[in-house]
């Protein structure tokens, strides 16, 4: 593997440092942190394959009733709810085959569209200019192509519209060596407090943070 010839998947920037190996029986990925907006990123040979992706993903338990997993979607939806207007559109993307999340914005009276590449794949709810409002839990660390997507994103929502952010931040790189979320091989983009607010300034963005975990961009109104 050629380290010096990877482009950061977020910026697309080509300076970066290695952060961390992984030294175990499972897994030696490589993690490298990109000098420009600070994501620690896995190289794309480290990737699983689209089956064994999926394959990781059907063993989570996310069940619909579990009244802790409602708590745990609670913190998210919480922040987000107190901003939008009373029946709001928005996109619930990467909601994973038991769209629990959905089902409580439904119940507080918002209309939702469901996406998931693998369990709802409905490219035709991905509609420009059409949300105020696209919720993310536990997505934006599985992205191969985050700068992609994220542009996407942001031409789905309306003007003054919100982007909410699931995902477990990089603190410190003594951490990251013990981190537990870099465990799961199916994540490969790592974000912390710089990332985003390069993200923000790059885009111009209002971003506010509602929870240790929970990120919210609000994108300009329109002039």
């Amino acid at each position: 593997m050629q380290v010096s010839s990877l482009l950061c998947p977020l910026c697309q920037h080509d300076g970066h440092q290695f952060y961390h190996q992984d030294n175990n029986k499972r897994t030696q990925r490589i993690y490298l942190r990109c000098q420009q907006c600070q994501l620690v990123f896995v190289p794309a040979e480290f990737y699983l394959s689209a089956e064994d992706e999926k394959a990781e993903y059907d063993l989570h338990e996310n069940n619909v009733l579990d009244d802790g997993y409602r708590r745990f979607l609670e913190r998210f939806w919480l922040p987000l709810k107190s901003k939008l207007k009373p029946n709001s559109h928005i996109l619930d993307f990467g909601c994973g085959p038991g769209p629990l999340l959905g089902q409580m914005m439904q119940e507080d009276g918002f209309h939702v569209s469901l996406y998931d590449h693998f369990y709802h794949h409905n490219p035709e709810v991905l509609k420009p200019n059409f949300y105020d409002a696209i919720s993310t839990t536990e997505v934006i660390e599985h992205l191969h192509q985050p700068c992609d997507v994220f542009e996407s994103w942001l031409n789905w929502i309306k003007p003054g519209g919100y982007l909410a952010v699931m995902t477990k931040l990089v603190t410190t790189q003594a951490a990251f060596t013990k981190w537990h979320y870099k465990n799961d091989l199916t994540h490969v983009c790592f974000y912390s407090e710089a990332t985003f607010a390069w993200l923000a300034n790059r885009y111009g963005l209002h971003m506010t943070r509602d929870a240790q975990d929970v990120t919210l961009f609000r994108l300009p109104s329109r002039v």
